[in-house]
C-alpha cells in the first residue's frame, strides 16, 4: 500500500510516516499543505490519502477541499480524514462525495474519517487505511454516535439494535464483523440490515450501493 500523507503538524506528521513505514506501508509523500498535497497526489497516485481537515494558511477547511478534489480527480484512490474535533459537516460532505462518484462501484476508492486521538492506537489506524484501501469505508464511532442522536432524525424510526447495526455499518463493519461485536448470528444482522433499508425507503436497484446509501441517509439529514 502506497500512502500520501497531508498533516501541518510536523510533530505528527513525521510520527505517522515513521509508524506506517514500521507495519510496512510505504509513505510515497508527506506534506504540510494543501497545494503540496495535491501535487503530491498526482505525481504518485497513491493507493490512500491520509489528509487532515485543517491545513495552512487558514487552518479551516483546506484539508477536507483538498479531500474533495482527490474525490473527484481520482476517484480510485482512498480517502482517511483526520480531525481534532468531531465536525459533522466535513464527515457529511465526504461522504455525500462518495456517490457523486462516475467511477464504477468497484473502482471506486474508499472514505474514512477519524478523530486523531484513534492515530495513537496503532491496530485501529491500520485497521482503517485497509479498509479504505479495499474502497470500504471508516467512520470514527464518535463521529456515528453524535450523528445518530440528532433529535428530528429519519432514523427515529429505527430500534435500538437496528441503530447498533447501522453504526456499525458506518464505520465499515462487514456482516460478520457486525454478528461478531453484537454477538448475534448472521442471519439476524441480514434481517436487521433488511429492516434498516425497509425503514429509511431504500429498496433494492441495480445502480445503488445500499449500504452507502444507509450511512447517507442520515449522514446528509
Amino acid at each position: 500500500m502506497r500512502v500520501v500523507i497531508a498533516e501541518d503538524s510536523v510533530l505528527v506528521r513525521e510520527g505517522l510516516t515513521r509508524l506506517l513505514a514500521e507495519t510496512g506501508i510505504e509513505v510515497a509523500a508527506a506534506v504540510g499543505d494543501a497545494e503540496s498535497f495535491l501535487r503530491a497526489v498526482d505525481a504518485q497516485q497513491p493507493d490512500v490519502v491520509v489528509v487532515d481537515v485543517r491545513l495552512p494558511p487558514a487552518f479551516s477547511d483546506e484539508g477536507l477541499r483538498a479531500a474533495l478534489v482527490v474525490r473527484r480527480r481520482w476517484p480510485g484512490i482512498g480517502v482517511l480524514v483526520l480531525s481534532q474535533y468531531v465536525e459533522e459537516r466535513y464527515a457529511t460532505e465526504l461522504l455525500a462525495g462518495r456517490t457523486e462518484s462516475t467511477a464504477p462501484q468497484g473502482q471506486r476508492g474508499g472514505i474514512g474519517y477519524l478523530l486523531k486521538d484513534r492515530v495513537g492506537n496503532i491496530a485501529e489506524l491500520l485497521d482503517a487505511l485497509h479498509r479504505v484501501a479495499s474502497g470500504g469505508s471508516a467512520l470514527d464511532p464518535e463521529v456515528v454516535s453524535q450523528l445518530l442522536t440528532r433529535r428530528g432524525h429519519p432514523l427515529d424510526t429505527l430500534t435500538a439494535r437496528e441503530r447498533q447495526v447501522l453504526a456499525l455499518m458506518a464505520e465499515g463493519r462487514s456482516n460478520t464483523a457486525i454478528a461478531a461485536a453484537l454477538v448475534v448470528g448472521p442471519g439476524a444482522v441480514e434481517k436487521h440490515i433488511s429492516a434498516i433499508f425497509a425503514k429509511l425507503g431504500l429498496p433494492a436497484t441495480d445502480a445503488d450501493h445500499r449500504r452507502v446509501l444507509a450511512v447517507l441517509a442520515y449522514l446528509g439529514a
